[in-house]
């Protein structure tokens, strides 16, 4: 659906060109989730909004369905913009106009739907978004949860085939996230949307996204499905991001570590293997003890994890690892 084929954005300051993404190659599959993250100042949000040439590239070709789209005059990118529609952080609602105003509005800038199209549309997305009763309200009327779902509702007025979300929910307390989360991914399933989006929470990743790209300082360090960028992390950057949505101490983590004897593992269940008594069965097969430093249960998108930190000793050590990596369990030696 989208590919970057060595893209580059700088910005002329003081004479001098800033790079604000290096030349960059990636591929956003049709109907997935894509998710960038990173900390400001990154170049996540360039990156985004090259894709509707928001920004213009300084080179590389940007294709979207297979086709060049750098080399659109003005009338192909008005057309091309339509297919895209943009949630924002803010939300970027008219305050003069109704929340049926705000959703008609795309609509009416394109010329090209009739009032009852328009009037129709309308309806149906705000029954969407779960605001039928809020039409005739103002901006000023509505919660921020509210306010992001007719931002979403605009979003989708000309019906497009890409939806990019610039920090969606980054204005949004910790129980609206997850509302809007579920109405994103409800969004994405039910009508086949590619969406890419652009957050610096890695739990809004490991919540919605089907892929992810980490960036750091204009370029794209990791990239790759999020429960293998999430789960074993290689790049500083994407541990750091890692550490912050666990609330992991990484001193206090070493300190935990270098006070624990024998041989220390990390072991990774994914699946129906994470709540499976895999533990307790090696143990008792091989002989060895384990005391469990540190461990997790949760999901990544719809798939539950667990990753546990042991230290193991005693028994046959090897064959306990032999067991468990033959169980599909992934067995990572930190000590």
């Amino acid at each position: 659906m989208i590919e970057f084929d060595q893209v580059q954005k700088s910005y002329q300051v003081g004479g001098r060109a800033i790079p604000a993404l290096h030349p960059t190659s990636m591929t956003v599959q049709a109907g997935e989730v894509f998710g960038i993250v990173g900390h400001s100042g990154a170049g996540k949000s360039t990156l985004v909004r090259l894709i509707n040439l928001l920004e213009r590239p300084s080179g590389g070709r940007i294709l979207i369905d297979g086709e060049n789209v750098t080399d659109y005059d003005a009338g192909e990118l008005r057309a091309f913009r339509r297919r895209v529609g943009m949630i924002f952080q803010h939300f970027n609602l008219l305050s003069s106009k109704t929340v049926a105003g705000n959703v008609a509005f795309p609509m009416k800038l394109a010329g090209i739907y009739s009032r009852s199209e328009i009037r129709n549309r309308v309806d149906e997305l705000l029954a969407r978004v779960g605001l039928a009763d809020q039409a005739k309200k103002y901006p000023a009327q509505l919660s921020g949860g509210q306010k992001q779902r007719v931002g979403i509702a605009r979003a989708l007025a000309c019906r497009p085939s890409i939806l990019l979300c610039d920090e969606a929910t980054s204005a949004l307390d910790p129980q609206t996230t997850q509302s809007v989360l579920r109405l994103l991914a409800d969004i994405n399933r039910e009508l086949g949307l590619t969406i890419v989006l652009i957050t610096h929470e890695m739990d809004v990743v490991r919540r919605i996204c089907d892929r992810v790209a980490v960036m750091d300082a204009g370029e794209v360090v990791e990239m790759g499905p999020v429960a293998d960028v999430f789960l074993h992390p290689r790049h500083p950057t994407t541990r750091d991001f890692v550490f912050e949505s666990e609330n992991i101490d990484r001193d206090e983590m070493q300190e935990d570590l270098q006070k624990a004897s024998g041989r220390i593992l990390r072991l990774t269940f994914r699946g129906e293997n994470t709540y499976k008594p895999l533990l307790g069965h090696v143990a008792r097969e091989s002989g060895v003890d384990f005391s469990i430093l540190s461990g997790r249960i949760d999901h990544i998108k719809d798939t539950p994890y667990g990753q546990l930190t042991l230290s193991l000793v005693g028994g046959n050590l090897e064959q306990a690892m032999t067991a468990l990596k033959a169980a599909d369990v992934d067995v990572e030696v930190l000590r």
